[in-house]
């Protein structure tokens, strides 16, 4: 892999890690249809372009996330309010994700990480966007979350493991199945991704440092999650915007096409 092709995988996660397209499926098929290293910069590069969408979203979640740091005292309280709360709501919501994160081996991985599995779940995620859309009322904000609908949400990030479900599509889907509006579903599904991108980075870190890292994969590493942390903030800051007064229809046509594509390309190869 060249700093052109680190840069480009930098630019796909920053872009898809937030909009509902599943940034694994692309990482993924990016790899497959131009011929780049997997078994070099598999799992790991992966890990290091979601940490630059991490900080990405921590810069722009900055102050809600400071809030919540200090609200922590007021959570112990038996009826916490604003920021308080919401740090509840991502802790639950954070919950299924562990327990999946655990059984998420490499032989799991392995058998989840290939493109015919990714534009299924890809089609898959489509036809959710697609349906969520043309169903319920769609009037409340992320503070009106119950906890068990936080949970639910978050079972649907546990889900989105799976290569081409989409992290941000699944819990953004399931926000608006439960009548958040469309901006609000997507600022609950990206705080609620801090925690599980920041356990995964931190798994991911510790065996590269037990494996060791050449200069050349630092490098790239780091073009990586530079260029995926600028991508990342620009895409949160526009696309929360894009989301008050636009469907998700265009995304679900979208990850049709991608899913028709790669079938095709499995065909003829």
């Amino acid at each position: 892999m060249t700093l052109i092709g680190a840069a480009i995988l930098g630019i796909i996660q920053g872009l898809t890690e937030f909009l509902p397209v599943s940034s694994s499926a692309h990482l993924i098929l990016a790899r497959a249809f131009f011929g780049w290293d997997a078994e070099g910069f598999g799992l790991a590069f992966d890990v290091s372009v979601h940490a630059g969408t991490l900080l990405a979203v921590a810069v722009f979640f900055r102050r809600e996330l400071a809030a919540m740091a200090v609200s922590v005292p007021a959570a112990l309280c038996s009826n916490p309010e604003g920021p308080a709360r919401l740090l509840w709501l991502v802790v639950v919501g954070t919950l299924p994700i562990l327990p999946a994160g655990v059984f998420y081996t490499e032989a799991v991985e392995a058998l989840l990480r290939t493109p015919g599995l990714a534009a299924a779940m890809l089609a898959l995620g489509a036809a959710a966007l697609l349906v969520v859309e043309r169903v319920g009322a769609r009037r409340r904000d992320e503070s009106s979350l119950s906890l068990g609908e936080a949970f639910w949400i978050g079972v649907g990030q546990a889900a989105a493991l799976v290569p081409g479900v989409s992290r941000s599509g699944a819990t953004i889907a399931l926000g608006m199945f439960f009548g958040l509006r469309r901006e609000a579903a997507a600022r609950y599904a990206f705080l609620l991704g801090v925690p599980a991108i920041a356990a995964a980075a931190s798994r991911e870190g510790v065996e590269l440092l037990r494996s060791g890292m050449t200069e050349e994969m630092a490098i790239l590493f780091g073009v990586g999650t530079a260029t995926s942390a600028v991508v990342g903030y620009l895409t949160v800051k526009y696309f929360i915007r894009f989301l008050s007064g636009h469907s998700l229809d265009g995304f679900a046509y979208y990850r049709l096409v991608l899913a028709a594509v790669t079938v095709v390309w499995i065909t003829v190869h």
